[in-house]
């Protein structure tokens, strides 16, 4: 007869350094000296280099560093974004990479900096059935990651999201190998994102850090045959639970400020921390439905992300509400909800008022027919979703197919 074996050990990684303050882009001089870098790949696109972005940062080189530009990176960036970028870091052999953008640019340079060294593409580390399911076993040059936006966490995150629009599909490659070896945090740079861009990206690492704070338990999950083979989303621990937390209470309270006023450096600098923490949470403890349906939706209609899982989020959390009541009752006290007195499951469902308002707040659509995604489309989303296992495989309550539908009619 077998028998169940909990986990009893969680993992906890994230990016090697850190430094974080208006004016850390600047540092960028010393982190590559640090590496003995003489030449170096810089990895953005084409709109931060019109606002002028890219000419500061090479400013701050000087002529001791070989510097060559790629500006080729795309919202979304699909498979030839990424093999340009790979062919672009070939042909340099850059002794550094440096992402300088939102997640996509920094996914696009931690994937070229293990694609570098190696023969083959990029769908040869994806995992099957759409990709050969490659390990990565070495990452050829260091990488330093600046982002330009408070979402993505993606500095903080070994996993990279690649598009095939011709599929609708969106898949990923993940390996500890990924992860940046420095992350320059400036919120700064952050000063001159418009007001849409800023709500989206900031509902974003909030809701990295509510699904991080509700997922399983790392106890609760199996306990892998090996080491090697524990999940890099391993469930929530008392480490994970406390970033996730101060996450969420950072964005309740300067989300809004810095929609409204995007010059106050104060709400700027807080809503970078919190992208932060909540990256750091979410990419040890894991994810759960809304990122599921997120991406799903996000491959099949282009719908920007941050959009997209402010418009699901709130009927998530009351589907979710009842697997783990008090953590919800927490996540709404922190988003500024009144729950005193109120019966458990109704004080948790709160926390889902609590996020509607806030995305109200910042004009992000408060329903996925806002996006353009009508009922017709609903059975076959909730079949795609139903098979992104790595990150169902969290979510604090059961799905099935049957109970992802309702859960997109709701969110209609």
């Amino acid at each position: 007869m077998s028998t169940f074996t909990p986990e009893s050990v969680w993992e906890f990684e994230t990016v090697n350094r850190v430094k974080f303050g208006t004016g850390a882009s600047e540092e960028l001089p010393e982190v590559l000296d640090g590496f003995d870098a003489d030449s170096v790949l810089l990895i953005t696109d084409s709109e931060l280099e019109d606002l002028g972005l890219v000419d500061q940062l090479l400013a701050t080189l000087g002529t001791d560093v070989e510097t060559h530009v790629f500006t080729g990176v795309e919202p979304d960036p699909s498979k030839d974004v990424f093999a340009n970028a790979v062919s672009r870091a070939r042909d340099v052999q850059p002794d550094a990479l440096v992402a300088l953008g939102g997640g996509s640019a920094i996914d696009v340079t931690k994937t070229t900096s293990v694609l570098l060294g190696v023969d083959g593409e990029i769908l040869d580390y994806v995992a099957p059935p759409t990709g050969d399911g490659k390990s990565v076993t070495e990452k050829a040059v260091p990488t330093v990651a600046i982002p330009t936006t408070s979402g993505t966490g993606s500095e903080t995150s070994p996993v990279s999201v690649i598009s095939l629009p011709e599929q609708d599909l969106k898949v990923g490659i993940s390996s500890r190998y990924q992860y940046p070896d420095t992350a320059l945090i400036d919120p700064g740079l952050t000063v001159s994102l418009p007001p849409a861009v800023t709500a989206s990206s900031g509902v974003d690492a909030l809701t990295h850090a509510i699904e991080a704070y509700t997922t399983r338990r790392f106890d609760a999950k199996p306990s892998p045959e090996t080491p090697a083979e524990r999940p890099d989303y391993n469930g929530r621990n008392l480490v994970t639970d406390q970033f996730a937390r101060s996450a969420i209470e950072l964005i309740a309270d300067n989300l809004r400020t810095a929609v409204n006023n995007g010059a106050d450096i104060e709400a700027r600098r807080n809503m970078a921390l919190a992208s932060f923490m909540a990256g750091v949470a979410f990419t040890n403890a894991g994810l759960g439905a809304a990122h599921a349906m997120a991406m799903t939706v996000g491959a099949e209609f282009d719908s920007p992300h941050g959009a997209t899982v402010a418009a699901v989020l709130p009927d998530v959390i009351r589907f979710n509400a009842t697997a783990c009541p008090d953590r919800y009752r927490n996540v709404a006290e922190l988003l500024g909800e009144d729950v005193e007195g109120l019966d458990r499951d109704v004080a948790a469902r709160k926390a889902a008022d609590g996020v509607e308002k806030l995305v109200s707040d910042v004009d992000l659509p408060t329903g996925l027919a806002e996006l353009g995604i009508t009922g017709d489309a609903v059975p076959d989303l909730a079949a795609k979703t139903q098979k992104m296992e790595r990150l169902l495989a969290g979510n604090s309550r059961r799905t099935d197919e049957a109970a992802l539908e309702e859960l997109y009619r709701d969110a209609l």
